[in-house]
């Protein structure tokens, strides 16, 4: 499974400090984060926990992930990184999908969903991609989108 590369390193323990009710012991909380880590989904992972007879749903999965600052980093190292916005209308109203895509692999790096696209909304996309993978060296594939473009020059990508 080449996706699961970037977990051969040994994850000794994982820092619960951040854990401030005992709603859920302390084992739990490590097997749905090393779950979601190796690559389950926060629903799948949800699911694992109910038959090891720990009901916890799949925010609170998640919210453990974030709060542990354990992210998944991409191990997208290309040197090309495809990146777009979409008007999307959900439940009415419309927001702003931004997504950045691994032009070779087609593998989705990162996407955000914001209620307005501005120039603040792109960097903060961009802010979130950085965290997420190396950019240094990379180059943008963008098309003519009014934000995507002069933010990157402006920006230094």
């Amino acid at each position: 499974m080449p996706e699961f590369d970037r977990l051969n390193g040994c994850i000794e323990w994982i820092d619960l400090s951040f854990v401030k009710r005992q709603r859920t012991p302390e084992w739990a909380i490590q097997v749905g984060i090393r779950c979601h880590l190796a690559g389950m989904s926060l629903r799948d992972t949800s699911k694992h926990l109910e038959s090891l007879r720990v009901s916890r749903s799949h925010v609170a999965i998640h919210d453990w992930v974030h709060k542990a600052e354990l992210q998944p980093v991409s191990t997208v190292t290309e040197e090309q990184i495809a990146v777009d916005e979409k008007l999307i209308r959900i439940n009415g109203d419309d927001h702003w999908l931004y997504g950045a895509i691994d032009p070779k692999t087609n593998e989705i790096i990162h996407l955000s969903l914001f209620p307005t696209t501005t120039k603040q909304t792109t960097r903060w996309f961009l802010d979130e991609l950085h965290h997420r993978c190396r950019l240094d060296d990379s180059v943008f594939l963008v098309d003519g989108a009014n934000y995507l473009g002069p933010v990157l020059d402006k920006d230094g990508y």
